[in-house]
């Protein structure tokens, strides 16, 4: 079977994005790339290894992926759930997600992924803002379920331990027989819905159609260095619930026939991430910055055979960069997106010269600005919200019934991504931060994402959070909060960190004070609450 690639020949960058076009088909369906077309032509072949908590390794082939999700797909037909029905997986990384977005989106219903990591009361939310009809989890959460009022709820299935009426998922599957018949969709069906972090207000539902999976293919290809090559493999320590873990490696993979490491880790634990990567001979990345600063933390085993690494959420500096080349023996490219239109800058080593700090250029098939106020681009150079024009596969239908706030969303033909920056007259785009952690300093608008940087180069600092604090006479101060490396003291770095940043970005922006923490609060897809620290300082 081909490798399906968008992009054929890889070539400078400009060149990629002057040739680039779009070829969505009018239909498409997301489980039928990515399970049923496989299976078809390959029903052998490797799809998931499933790495379990005890030891146990399963493989999965695409033909046992099928089996299972027309299983599922077909019960779920019975207990009356139907297109455009929303369907949620509480699951952490296991073959089970795969076969519930499957069966889901074999039938035109909407996937619904929900971190194990919720309690109660977002499970709640979540359930009841979108309505869902069903919940495949296990045993380990049902119980956040018990007591919740969920009336459009018809049926709960369990991978481990049902007892009536839960559902056991595998007597399910068994119980089916046939092929539930094919839904058909079109590109721009309803396939996915992910709830945003609420990290500015109640979590929002971005609503995805079966084409955004296209739209991410882009900058997979580029980013993973020509990929899928021969011996791929890919893995992510990403919960696959946020669009990170499943859309910049795990739904790629499975498209891309690309073997997929499943391994659930309850915290993540460097050491236990080489080993991995080591044994399993992983060669295709997607790594959370948080997680790429612990590894290089630790020590790297010989015998790795990564050959490419994504992160985003959070930038990088120049020393991580520059330590993913000589440890990893791979460039780490950062990649940039949001839950509502993802992967539309990158930084790519080898197409693009990297500038550290920098997110890279628009990726092919993306046409990125940044805007003023009016909705119009703004000069290079100049400060202005980073904006996404209309008509990328990527981009999300709307949020979840909230047609005020998907309006907001767009001005004119951009839609706004609430992330403030600047764009040189090479095209390349530089995060300083989102509109809401600008810090108002004497006259001065002071973004964290330069200072931040500056302080993580310091061999103490695993980790840095800079915000702005109440001043009488200023406005705002700078505040830097700090977490340290295994070893690290504290006795004296208050005074060398703000010299460094005096002396490394400006004296203009350098903290009053820093305060060493265990632990900055981070949302559960890994990024810094700022806001968090603004309440408590």
């Amino acid at each position: 079977m081909t490798t399906r690639r968008l992009i054929a020949d890889f070539d400078t960058w400009p060149a990629m994005r002057s040739r680039f076009r779009w070829g969505v088909p009018k239909h498409f369906n997301i489980a039928e790339r990515c399970c049923d077309s496989w299976a078809a032509r390959s029903p052998d072949k490797l799809a998931i290894r499933h790495l379990a908590s005890d030891g146990t390794v399963k493989d999965w082939s695409y033909g046992d992926l099928k089996a299972a999700s027309d299983g599922l797909a077909l019960s779920l037909l019975a207990q009356g759930v139907g297109r455009g029905d929303r369907v949620a997986v509480l699951l952490a990384q296991c073959p089970e997600v795969f076969i519930t977005h499957f069966a889901a989106q074999k039938i035109g219903a909407v996937i619904l992924p929900l971190f194990t990591l919720f309690g109660p009361d977002a499970l709640a939310y979540r359930l009841s803002d979108s309505g869902a009809k069903a919940v495949v989890t296990d045993r380990d959460n049902l119980a956040k379920l018990d007591g919740l009022d969920l009336p459009a709820l018809k049926a709960i299935y369990s991978v481990d331990a049902a007892k009536a009426p839960i559902l056991d998922l595998y007597e399910e599957i068994a119980r089916a027989h046939g092929n539930p018949p094919p839904a058909n969709t079109l590109a721009d069906d309803p396939a996915t819905l992910i709830y945003t972090s609420g990290t500015t207000g109640p979590p929002k539902g971005v609503l995805h159609a079966h084409r955004f999976l296209l739209g991410h293919l882009p900058s997979i290809e580029t980013t993973h260095t020509g990929f899928p090559q021969p011996g791929d493999i890919g893995w992510t320590p990403a919960d696959w619930a946020w669009i990170g873990g499943l859309m910049d490696m795990a739904v790629p993979c499975l498209y891309y026939g690309v073997p997929l490491i499943s391994h659930r880790m309850r915290k993540f634990d460097p050491d236990a991430a080489f080993a991995l990567i080591k044994r399993e001979q992983i060669s295709n990345l997607f790594m959370p910055p948080t997680a790429l600063k612990m590894m290089r933390d630790g020590v790297a085993p010989s015998g790795l055979n990564i050959r490419s690494v994504t992160s985003g959420g959070e930038s990088l500096g120049a020393d991580l960069l520059d330590w993913g080349k000589s440890t990893l023996g791979a460039p780490i490219n950062e990649i940039y997106g949001q839950t509502e239109c993802n992967l539309v800058l990158a930084s790519v080593d080898g197409l693009m010269p990297v500038r550290p700090g920098s997110m890279g250029q628009a990726v092919p098939g993306m046409d990125v600005a940044v805007i003023g106020s009016d909705g119009t681009p703004v000069p290079d150079g100049e400060l202005g919200e980073i904006a996404v024009r209309r008509g990328t596969p990527v981009m999300f239908l709307e949020y979840w019934n909230k047609p005020d706030k998907t309006a907001e969303k767009f001005i004119g033909d951009w839609m706004r991504t609430g992330d403030l920056g600047r764009r040189d007259a090479d095209g390349y785009f530089t995060y300083v931060s989102r509109d809401d952690d600008i810090i108002n300093s004497a006259g001065y608008r002071v973004g964290p994402s330069e200072i931040e940087h500056c302080l993580t180069g310091d061999p103490d600092v695993l980790m840095a959070a800079v915000i702005g604090v109440p001043d009488a006479r200023r406005g705002e101060v700078i505040k830097a909060f700090v977490t340290l490396r295994s070893g690290a003291t504290a006795s004296g770095l208050e005074q060398r960190l703000i010299a460094r940043v005096r002396a490394r970005v400006s004296p203009h922006v350098a903290p009053k004070s820093v305060e060493v923490v265990a632990a900055l609060p981070m949302t559960a897809t890994g990024k810094i609450m700022r806001r968090e620290l603004r309440a408590t300082s």
